[in-house]
Protein backbone atom coordinates (compact mmCIF):
# COMPACT_ATOMS: atom_id res chain seq x y z
CA UNK A 1 0.00 0.00 0.00
CA UNK A 2 3.01 2.28 0.28
CA UNK A 3 3.52 4.30 -2.88
CA UNK A 4 6.90 4.16 -4.59
CA UNK A 5 7.16 7.89 -4.03
CA UNK A 6 6.80 7.59 -0.24
CA UNK A 7 9.87 9.15 1.39
CA UNK A 8 8.50 9.68 4.90
CA UNK A 9 6.02 7.85 7.14
CA UNK A 10 4.38 9.87 9.91
CA UNK A 11 2.53 7.83 12.51
CA UNK A 12 0.08 8.49 15.31
CA UNK A 13 0.56 6.54 18.55
CA UNK A 14 -2.68 5.80 20.41
CA UNK A 15 -4.71 3.26 18.43
CA UNK A 16 -2.02 3.06 15.75
CA UNK A 17 1.34 1.91 17.14
CA UNK A 18 0.00 1.40 20.64
CA UNK A 19 -3.22 0.00 22.10
CA UNK A 20 -5.82 2.46 23.29
CA UNK A 21 -6.22 0.38 26.45
CA UNK A 22 -2.58 1.02 27.42
CA UNK A 23 -3.21 4.76 27.40
CA UNK A 24 -6.52 4.62 29.27
CA UNK A 25 -5.78 1.78 31.68
CA UNK A 26 -2.10 2.41 32.47
CA UNK A 27 -0.89 5.90 31.58
CA UNK A 28 -3.89 8.03 32.52
CA UNK A 29 -4.48 6.34 35.92
CA UNK A 30 -0.77 6.63 36.75
CA UNK A 31 -0.88 10.37 36.11
CA UNK A 32 -4.02 10.91 38.18
CA UNK A 33 -2.77 8.80 41.07
CA UNK A 34 0.49 10.74 41.19
CA UNK A 35 -0.68 14.21 40.16
CA UNK A 36 0.07 15.75 43.56
CA UNK A 37 3.75 15.01 42.97
CA UNK A 38 3.71 18.01 40.63
CA UNK A 39 3.63 20.25 43.69
CA UNK A 40 7.12 19.00 44.59
CA UNK A 41 8.41 19.67 41.06
CA UNK A 42 7.62 23.37 40.84
CA UNK A 43 11.33 24.16 40.82
CA UNK A 44 11.46 22.80 37.27
CA UNK A 45 11.05 25.48 34.62
CA UNK A 46 8.92 23.20 32.46
CA UNK A 47 6.48 22.68 35.33
CA UNK A 48 6.38 26.40 36.10
CA UNK A 49 5.60 27.20 32.46
CA UNK A 50 2.89 24.54 32.24
CA UNK A 51 1.28 25.81 35.45
CA UNK A 52 1.28 29.36 34.07
CA UNK A 53 -0.24 28.18 30.79
CA UNK A 54 -2.94 26.38 32.78
CA UNK A 55 -3.77 29.61 34.62
CA UNK A 56 -3.90 31.59 31.37
CA UNK A 57 -6.00 29.04 29.48
CA UNK A 58 -8.49 28.72 32.33
CA UNK A 59 -8.85 32.50 32.52
CA UNK A 60 -9.30 32.77 28.75
CA UNK A 61 -11.73 29.88 28.32
CA UNK A 62 -13.70 30.00 31.57
CA UNK A 63 -13.09 33.43 33.05
CA UNK A 64 -11.83 31.76 36.22
CA UNK A 65 -8.73 32.91 38.10
CA UNK A 66 -6.66 30.06 39.54
CA UNK A 67 -4.92 31.57 42.55
CA UNK A 68 -2.88 28.75 44.07
CA UNK A 69 -1.16 25.45 43.28
CA UNK A 70 -4.02 23.30 44.59
CA UNK A 71 -6.45 24.98 42.20
CA UNK A 72 -4.05 24.50 39.28
CA UNK A 73 -3.59 20.82 40.09
CA UNK A 74 -7.35 20.34 40.42
CA UNK A 75 -7.89 21.95 37.02
CA UNK A 76 -5.27 19.63 35.49
CA UNK A 77 -7.02 16.65 37.07
CA UNK A 78 -10.33 17.85 35.63
CA UNK A 79 -8.78 18.15 32.17
CA UNK A 80 -7.23 14.70 32.51
CA UNK A 81 -10.52 13.06 33.43
CA UNK A 82 -12.13 14.77 30.40
CA UNK A 83 -9.16 13.67 28.22
CA UNK A 84 -8.52 17.23 27.04
CA UNK A 85 -5.88 17.63 24.34
CA UNK A 86 -4.30 20.63 26.03
CA UNK A 87 -0.57 21.30 25.77
CA UNK A 88 0.27 22.04 29.45
CA UNK A 89 -1.61 18.91 30.54
CA UNK A 90 0.27 16.80 28.00
CA UNK A 91 3.58 18.30 29.11
CA UNK A 92 2.96 17.49 32.77
CA UNK A 93 1.70 14.00 31.99
CA UNK A 94 5.00 13.33 30.26
CA UNK A 95 6.97 14.55 33.27
CA UNK A 96 5.18 12.21 35.69
CA UNK A 97 5.20 9.28 33.28
CA UNK A 98 8.95 9.58 32.93
CA UNK A 99 9.31 8.64 36.59
CA UNK A 100 7.09 5.61 36.07
CA UNK A 101 9.06 4.44 33.04
CA UNK A 102 12.45 4.93 34.67
CA UNK A 103 11.43 3.01 37.79
CA UNK A 104 10.02 0.17 35.68
CA UNK A 105 6.45 0.65 36.85
CA UNK A 106 5.45 1.43 33.26
CA UNK A 107 6.50 -0.37 30.09
CA UNK A 108 5.42 1.15 26.79
CA UNK A 109 3.08 -0.98 24.72
CA UNK A 110 3.97 -1.18 21.03
CA UNK A 111 2.48 -3.77 18.67
CA UNK A 112 5.02 -6.32 17.46
CA UNK A 113 4.12 -5.65 13.82
CA UNK A 114 5.07 -2.01 14.39
CA UNK A 115 8.57 -2.71 15.66
CA UNK A 116 9.32 -5.10 12.79
CA UNK A 117 8.17 -2.70 10.11
CA UNK A 118 9.83 0.39 11.55
CA UNK A 119 13.11 -1.46 11.10
CA UNK A 120 12.22 -2.61 7.59
CA UNK A 121 11.10 0.83 6.43
CA UNK A 122 14.18 2.54 7.78
CA UNK A 123 16.37 -0.05 6.04
CA UNK A 124 14.53 0.82 2.82
CA UNK A 125 15.58 4.44 3.25
CA UNK A 126 12.18 5.73 4.36
CA UNK A 127 12.37 8.39 7.07
CA UNK A 128 10.07 8.01 10.09
CA UNK A 129 8.33 10.43 12.41
CA UNK A 130 5.68 10.56 15.14
CA UNK A 131 2.74 12.95 15.46
CA UNK A 132 0.67 12.52 18.62
CA UNK A 133 -1.35 14.72 20.95
CA UNK A 134 0.89 13.51 23.77
CA UNK A 135 3.98 15.63 24.36
CA UNK A 136 7.18 14.84 22.46
CA UNK A 137 8.73 13.80 25.78
CA UNK A 138 5.88 11.34 26.41
CA UNK A 139 6.15 9.98 22.87
CA UNK A 140 9.85 9.25 23.31
CA UNK A 141 9.20 7.50 26.63
CA UNK A 142 6.74 5.02 25.10
CA UNK A 143 9.25 4.00 22.44
CA UNK A 144 12.39 4.18 24.59
CA UNK A 145 10.94 2.04 27.38
CA UNK A 146 8.77 -0.20 25.21
CA UNK A 147 8.15 -3.86 25.95
CA UNK A 148 10.17 -4.58 22.80
CA UNK A 149 13.19 -2.48 23.76
CA UNK A 150 14.36 0.98 22.72
CA UNK A 151 12.69 1.89 19.41
CA UNK A 152 13.58 5.59 19.41
CA UNK A 153 16.50 5.03 17.02
CA UNK A 154 14.01 4.49 14.18
CA UNK A 155 12.46 7.95 14.44
CA UNK A 156 14.06 11.13 13.19
CA UNK A 157 11.20 13.50 14.06
CA UNK A 158 8.57 13.96 16.77
CA UNK A 159 5.63 16.38 16.67
CA UNK A 160 2.94 17.21 19.23
CA UNK A 161 0.21 19.83 19.71
CA UNK A 162 2.82 22.59 19.92
CA UNK A 163 3.06 22.17 16.14
CA UNK A 164 -0.71 22.48 15.74
CA UNK A 165 -4.00 20.64 15.94
CA UNK A 166 -4.13 17.10 14.56
CA UNK A 167 -7.39 17.83 12.75
CA UNK A 168 -6.09 20.94 10.97
CA UNK A 169 -4.62 20.67 7.46
CA UNK A 170 -2.24 23.57 8.11
CA UNK A 171 -0.48 21.51 10.78
CA UNK A 172 0.44 18.83 8.25
CA UNK A 173 1.69 21.48 5.82
CA UNK A 174 3.85 22.85 8.61
CA UNK A 175 5.30 19.39 9.28
CA UNK A 176 6.01 18.95 5.57
CA UNK A 177 7.92 22.22 5.52
CA UNK A 178 9.88 21.33 8.64
CA UNK A 179 11.07 17.97 7.31
CA UNK A 180 11.64 19.40 3.80
CA UNK A 181 9.57 16.72 2.05
CA UNK A 182 6.60 17.39 -0.25
CA UNK A 183 3.19 16.39 1.19
CA UNK A 184 2.54 13.88 -1.60
CA UNK A 185 5.68 12.00 -0.55
CA UNK A 186 4.49 11.61 3.05
CA UNK A 187 2.29 8.78 4.33
CA UNK A 188 0.29 9.46 7.50
CA UNK A 189 -0.99 6.59 9.66
CA UNK A 190 -3.77 7.10 12.19
CA UNK A 191 -6.93 5.47 13.53
CA UNK A 192 -8.89 8.76 13.50
CA UNK A 193 -10.86 9.74 10.38
CA UNK A 194 -10.74 13.49 11.10
CA UNK A 195 -6.95 13.42 11.35
CA UNK A 196 -6.69 11.49 8.09
CA UNK A 197 -9.00 14.00 6.41
CA UNK A 198 -6.83 16.92 7.51
CA UNK A 199 -3.68 15.18 6.28
CA UNK A 200 -5.31 14.34 2.95
CA UNK A 201 -6.38 17.97 2.47
CA UNK A 202 -2.73 18.89 3.00
CA UNK A 203 -1.79 16.47 0.22
CA UNK A 204 -0.57 13.49 2.24
CA UNK A 205 -1.08 9.82 1.48
CA UNK A 206 -3.19 8.33 4.29
CA UNK A 207 -4.01 4.93 5.76
CA UNK A 208 -6.31 4.18 8.70
CA UNK A 209 -5.22 1.56 11.23
CA UNK A 210 -8.08 -0.69 12.31
CA UNK A 211 -6.93 -1.96 15.71
CA UNK A 212 -9.24 -3.40 18.38
CA UNK A 213 -12.14 -1.08 19.11
CA UNK A 214 -11.66 0.98 15.95
CA UNK A 215 -14.36 1.18 13.29
CA UNK A 216 -13.33 1.26 9.65
CA UNK A 217 -14.45 4.62 8.22
CA UNK A 218 -11.71 5.67 5.81
CA UNK A 219 -11.05 4.82 2.16
CA UNK A 220 -7.63 3.23 2.78
CA UNK A 221 -7.05 1.01 5.79
CA UNK A 222 -4.92 -1.74 7.26
CA UNK A 223 -5.40 -3.95 10.31
CA UNK A 224 -1.68 -3.87 11.13
CA UNK A 225 1.64 -2.52 9.83
CA UNK A 226 2.37 -5.76 7.95
CA UNK A 227 -0.31 -4.79 5.43
CA UNK A 228 1.41 -1.48 4.68
CA UNK A 229 3.95 -2.77 2.17
CA UNK A 230 5.50 -1.73 -1.13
Amino acid sequence: MISNKTQFILTDIEGTTTSISFVYEILFPYFRNNINNLKELQHLQEVQEAFQQTVELTKEAEGINLTNTDEIVNKLLEWSIADKKITPLKTLQGILWEEGYKTGLIKGHVYTDVAENLKNWKNQGIQLGVFSSGSVAAQKLIFKYSELGDLTTYFGYYFDTKTGGKREAKTYLKISEEIHILPENILFLSDIKEELEAAEIAGYQTIQLIREGVKENWKSYATNFNEIIN
